[in-house]
């Protein structure tokens, strides 16, 4: 079987002959073979099955013909081992009984060892890189914030003012709440990249929340800390955040690699910004519903931009909705790929 590095190459700034692309949410969701499985086993039960859990990461790379496959879990996986009691819903997302409130609650909060606390994890990643993939496995995490703000809202918010309320009253506890959850994700990835991932992205999806002053004070230094301790382990580092465009100009301070953008922000717009990392993105993942000509305007209008910054990785600007048609993946992989072709 021939490796294809094609991504992990453009990760770094290199030439590609192509432009590459994954999906967000690419493994399960959308896909019928996943939807029959989620009938007899739940997320975590999936995800606790290395076998099952690597059919469902490796789904996309044989169906899709995509440049890389996303390790199929949740940023709610880790949470357990330090003592975080989450259930993920249908129709609702992760809920937490016992939510954080008070300085003392942060401090019960315990510390992981994937080896022996996510073992299945670390299972499937060897599965898959050492027998079953023919393209780079891209692991992940949470980042502190967003981790936070399940811990701290109970669940989803669309306004996370429980989590600001406790950012701004509760300096102390905030500042420890960062600190063990910077240190859970630091300990998580670079468990995951010991055991074969050859990229990792960080999802701090709800961050935009925040505006850029308060990021800088309360969330920049962690995470300069997380990415300059995961610089050392040599694999492209990805930042990721749903409605932060206002942000971009921090994460491009950050000693990472790639930034992804969401629908909101154009290549173009990205580079007046003056952010000069590799980008990711950014298709609006509604438009994956629309007629194919339309998906076909769109995607090629960001290509085109794309080709002409040569510093880009194809994806959308947030995950695969459980509506797609999978066929509508594979025709717009094979789009990409043919014509970016140079």
């Amino acid at each position: 079987m021939t490796f294809n590095d094609t991504i992990i190459r453009a990760y770094k700034g290199e030439e590609t002959s192509y432009t590459p692309v994954w999906f967000m949410r690419q493994a399960g969701r959308s896909q019928p073979e996943y939807r029959k499985l989620k009938e007899q086993y739940s997320l975590f039960e999936i995800t606790h099955r290395p076998e099952t859990c690597a059919y469902v990461t490796r789904l996309p790379v044989e169906q899709y013909n995509v440049d890389a496959a996303i390790l199929y879990k949740d940023i709610m996986s880790p949470l357990p081992a330090i003592g975080v009691d989450v259930e993920i819903k249908s129709g609702i997302g992760p809920v937490i009984d016992n939510p954080i409130r008070t300085l003392e609650d942060v401090e019960r909060l315990g510390t992981i060892t994937p080896e022996v606390d996510v073992p299945y994890v670390l299972d499937t990643i060897k599965l898959l890189t050492e027998e079953q993939l023919t393209v780079p496995l891209i692991g992940f995490s949470g980042a502190p914030f967003t981790l936070a703000s399940y811990l701290i809202e109970g669940g989803p918010s669309k306004t996370y003012g429980k989590t600001k309320a406790f950012m701004y009253a509760n300096r102390e506890a905030w500042t420890a709440l960062m600190e063990k959850l910077a240190d859970m994700t630091i300990t998580y990835v670079k468990s995951q990249i010991k055991a074969g991932v050859k990229a990792v992205q960080i999802f701090d999806s709800w961050v935009g929340a925040l505006n850029a002053a308060d990021y800088r004070t309360y969330i920049k230094p962690v995470m300069d800390r997380i990415f300059s301790e995961l610089k050392n382990e040599n694999v492209p580092l990805i930042m990721f955040g749903v409605g932060a465009s206002h942000l971009l100009k921090e994460w491009n301070d950050l000693p990472l690699d790639v930034i992804g953008l969401d629908w909101r922000t154009s290549i173009e717009e990205a580079r007046q910004l003056g952010v000069t990392k590799v980008l990711q993105g950014n298709l609006d993942p509604a438009i994956l519903l629309s007629d194919w000509e339309t998906i076909e305007m769109r995607a090629k209008a960001i290509l085109d931009q794309s080709i002409k910054d040569g510093n880009h990785v194809f994806n959308l600007g947030h995950g695969v909705t459980p509506d797609v048609k999978p066929d509508t993946l594979k025709k717009l992989t094979e789009l990409i790929h043919t014509y970016s072709r140079r």
